[in-house]
């Protein structure tokens, strides 16, 4: 992968991204970095992939869906509030595994900036418009800056320490079940840019990675704003291969040659496959809850094997590329 596939996009980025991407760049096609979506402060998943391997994923994947300042916590129900109540205090989580100096990506299923009931991250749950969002001035764009705003607020503590976060903002934003990305590619292009210039130039969190989340080309903001590709595979259970055909269609999203990874997993990929057919991801998080947490979807025996793969690296093995200044 050439040099300029891992420099980032944001000039006033922090030595620990150059020296993330760097890695990620140099490991692909070689190696793939292990990873475990984490929701809740028990973090069950972390603690059962320890009992069952004796080791940890490189990288830990953290949900801010509980830090959206919008939740309507008088119209709502209880599994709404059931995942928002586990969900409180994860960053402090975060902030441990940066003391291990672990790989951080943060996921945020934002509740809509305004009006909504329950999950109203989910478009059936809000009559939120993102396209007047993107329109200055407006209630719904004054609404979306203030959350963005609060937001950076959280992410802030991180970049004066120096700690480097894979920050997937607007996730599957090709798809119309999130208020982001029900209005069209047009619109979505424009909120990711829109936050990239606010987080970039107004607050200066100069330690975010940019990870892009869909392959679908119309909605691909730009190269100038994407630093790493991802998107989201779900396959039927048991069913663990180098996801080739999909890699091969992420790929032709940008012009200029762009870190992979598989944003979201259901099933574990074969990361075999992955190294010997030259896929290029250079990471995967497996999802939270049962996708981890019984064997419907990933057999304990598979965890243990991938876990052991000369070519999955695990936390033991990640380089220190940051320090927690």
């Amino acid at each position: 992968m050439s040099d300029k596939s891992y420099m980032p996009t944001n000039p006033e980025s922090q030595a620990c991204v150059h020296r993330v991407m760097k890695y990620l760049a140099d490991i692909t096609y070689e190696r793939i970095v292990t990873g475990q979506h984490t929701q809740t402060m028990e973090q069950a998943e972390l603690q059962m992939i320890r009992r069952l391997t004796g080791k940890e994923p490189a990288l830990l994947g953290f949900e801010l869906l509980s830090y959206s300042p919008n939740i309507n916590y008088l119209d709502t129900d209880e599994v709404c509030m059931k995942e928002v109540v586990e969900n409180y205090g994860t960053l402090k989580r975060a902030w441990e595994w940066a003391e291990k100096k672990g790989l951080i990506t943060f996921t945020w299923h934002w509740f809509s900036p305004l009006g909504g009931r329950s999950k109203s991250f989910f478009t059936e749950n809000t009559d939120f418009d993102a396209s007047r969002a993107v329109i200055e001035g407006t209630p719904e764009n004054l609404a979306l800056l203030s959350d963005m705003d609060m937001m950076a607020g959280l992410l802030r503590p991180f970049c004066d320490k120096g700690v480097p976060i894979l920050w997937r903002p607007f996730h599957e934003g090709d798809g119309d079940w999130f208020w982001w990305g029900v209005k069209g590619p047009e619109v979505v292009k424009k909120l990711w840019r829109m936050m990239y210039e606010r987080y970039t130039k107004v607050h200066r969190l100069n330690n975010l990675i940019w990870v892009w989340n869909t392959a679908v080309p119309e909605c691909y903001p730009g190269d100038d704003v994407v630093d790493i590709i991802s998107r989201d595979l779900y396959p039927d259970k048991h069913v663990h291969t180098a996801c080739e055909k999909e890699y091969q269609e992420l790929i032709q999203i940008t012009k200029q040659p762009k870190i992979t990874l598989l944003g979201e997993t259901g099933s574990l990929p074969d990361v075999n496959a992955i190294h010997d057919r030259k896929a290029g991801w250079a990471s995967y998080m497996t999802w939270s809850g049962i996708f981890c947490l019984v064997e419907d979807f990933n057999r304990f025996a598979y965890l243990k094997e991938l876990y052991s793969s000369p070519y999955a690296v695990t936390k033991e093995e990640l380089p220190e590329l940051y320090t927690v200044g």
